[in-house]
């Protein structure tokens, strides 16, 4: 795993600047970056310039927003002013195709975009100012292509959680991400078996995008131009929760296409976050996930250090004697020193001094609370997202849960609750 994540993350720091960066605007493909806002994200201010600031000579910034009353909007017209040299729009307006607010936000921006290459990105997120450069390089692929390999149809970046406040929830979310979570993501995208995106930020042609409707069942290949039947694009996306595990699992399934991990990473800034905000949101993804990939969620308790620890003790004392105690002392020692690299790997430097043991506190807190959530998780169907409870259907589609059977919704909702979306 140390592999793995330092010839990911080290790539980060060392990366040359890509020839993109300096060439001619009329030699390099346009991109168009999405940004979907909704109200004041920590950071926000940050999140956004760091797009504004991109070393790349042919981009827009389409920035969408569901009304116009959005408090993000006098911080996105305040960086208009500060860049006026950016191209960049504010789109006002959703177009509802789904129960997904974020793909409403996004379809107005979607269909007026310039460019076929679209970069979608979170609010929450900052990035490096090289990074778009090298991700269309990975995208783009090198000019002679290896024959027989499929091409690349989207590159992502690893998710990397900065932490400003001192809530438990947040400290728990910075050591899931920054630990357990991205040792999985930069594993199984190094194996490359299936598809597995989050998406915090995702390249991709929206040409390939208008060929795949999310039914995950391949096209013919030898028609260059088939398409699935239906709506097809970035609207057919607007029945998941997790649009964009979806839209990268239609590029790699129906298409036949491949994805690339970017040796960049996305900075998710998260703010405050309580233990409940910490226990929901991973139960909702697992529920999801449950309904998209069941065999996989089952497994993932077998990937936490407690049932590890608890089934190599096991094996140890009946092969060879081996008391408990030392195999979960050595087993938790081994496990830590690994979370730990791939945290120095991915930031670029070790765990600073100053939060080590916060770290470690909330690290524990972390492995011993995953496989409860996890129980609590696995017999339900029923998610609150953005302030509205939904059940998740098959392969992850969802619908909005009637108030008379959401008992979830009674059980998480508090006094005076006024159901409106609360986050982007």
């Amino acid at each position: 795993m140390r592999v793995l994540t330092r010839s990911q993350s080290e790539t980060v720091q060392a990366s040359p600047r890509s020839p993109l960066a300096v060439a001619p605007a009329a030699t390099v493909p346009g991109v168009s970056i999405l940004r979907p806002l909704k109200g004041l994200d920590t950071n926000l201010y940050e999140n956004l310039e760091s797009t504004f600031t991109q070393e790349y000579p042919k981009y827009e910034l389409l920035l969408s927003v569901a009304g116009e009353n959005d408090q993000a909007l006098p911080v996105a017209r305040e960086l208009i002013s500060k860049y006026p040299n950016v191209n960049c729009r504010i789109i006002i307006g959703e177009e509802v195709v789904g129960v997904n607010p974020k793909v409403n936000n996004l379809i107005r921006s979607y269909r007026e975009a310039a460019h076929d290459i679209l970069w979608v990105i979170d609010s929450n997120v900052t990035v490096h100012s090289g990074t778009l450069a090298r991700s269309v390089d990975a995208l783009v692929g090198p000019p002679s292509p290896v024959p027989g390999k499929r091409r690349i149809a989207l590159v992502h970046h690893v998710p990397f959680a900065v932490v400003t406040e001192s809530k438990i929830g947040s400290r728990l979310e910075e050591a899931f991400l920054n630990t357990n979570h991205a040792k999985m993501y930069i594993a199984i995208n190094a194996v490359a078996v299936d598809s597995c995106v989050m998406g915090k930020s995702n390249l991709y042609r929206r040409s390939d995008l208008e060929r795949v409707n999310g039914s995950l069942k391949p096209l013919d290949l030898s028609n260059q131009t088939a398409t699935q039947p239906g709506p097809c694009g970035l609207p057919a996306f607007g029945r998941f929760l997790a649009e964009d595990n979806m839209i990268a699992g239609a590029l790699w399934h129906e298409l036949g296409e491949r994805h690339d991990l970017s040796c960049d990473i996305a900075r998710n800034v998260v703010g405050n976050m309580t233990l409940s905000d910490y226990v929901w949101r991973r139960a909702r993804w697992i529920r999801v996930r449950k309904h998209m990939v069941l065999a996989a969620t089952l497994l993932e308790p077998f990937t936490e250090s407690v049932v590890l620890s608890i089934i190599c003790a096991t094996s140890l004392r009946y092969l060879f004697g081996v008391p408990p105690w030392i195999s979960i002392c050595a087993h938790f020692a081994l496990w830590i020193y690994v979370d730990l690299d791939v945290y120095a790997s991915l930031a670029g430097h070790p765990l600073p001094a100053a939060t080590r043991w916060q770290f470690a506190a909330a690290w524990a807190a972390r492995e011993l609370l995953a496989l409860p959530i996890f129980l609590l998780a696995i017999f339900g169907s029923e998610v609150v997202w953005r302030g509205r409870a939904y059940r998740v259907l098959r392969n992850g589609e969802v619908a909005r849960a009637e108030k008379s059977r959401s008992w979830f919704q009674r059980f998480r909702q508090p006094k005076n609750y006024d159901p409106i979306d609360t986050e982007m």
